[in-house]
């Protein structure tokens, strides 16, 4: 499994709402659809922008690419750029019909934020920001590495 990473410059260099709209036109810069369902969770997305929640645990989207794991960079480092990639996504996730999103949520807040998220979106959801990202862990387990030697060895 592919996965990409982006480190998104939040508070205080930019408002949690402006942060969520840098979100959304990472995961869907065409898709217009999507665009309208992240909009109708930026209240939610943007307390927990603000409450720190993608500091250390990230948003985490899927669709028929690579798996996308956005942070926020807060504080000084967010203000000096210090670690920050906004650049754009390789591939769209909301360019297929599977795509979703899941939010870290701090633990106090899972229960309203899950239950709020339910009424504007069906594809948008939160997850205890202690636990592990969505399935990946679980998929990741079914897997079994290897090495294709002759490829590997190939000069």
């Amino acid at each position: 499994m592919t996965v990409v990473a982006r480190r998104l410059a939040s508070v205080p260099a930019r408002l949690a709402s402006e942060t969520w709209l840098r979100v959304i036109y990472l995961v869907a810069p065409t898709n217009t659809a999507a665009q309208d369902e992240l909009r109708r969770v930026t209240g939610i997305a943007s307390s927990l922008i603000t409450r720190e929640a993608m500091k250390d645990s990230p948003i985490v989207v899927t669709g028929d690419g690579p798996r996308i794991r956005l942070y926020c960079v807060y504080g000084e480092e967010a203000i000096e750029g210090e670690g920050v990639n906004e650049a754009a996504l390789p591939d769209s996730p909301a360019e297929s019909d599977t795509w979703s999103l899941s939010l870290p949520c701090p633990a106090d807040d899972l229960s309203w934020v899950q239950a709020n998220l339910k009424q504007h979106s069906s594809r948008v959801t939160a997850r205890d920001l202690a636990e592990a990202s969505p399935p990946e862990t679980e998929k990741m387990a079914d897997l079994e590495a290897s090495v294709n030697m002759d490829s590997f060895l190939r000069p």
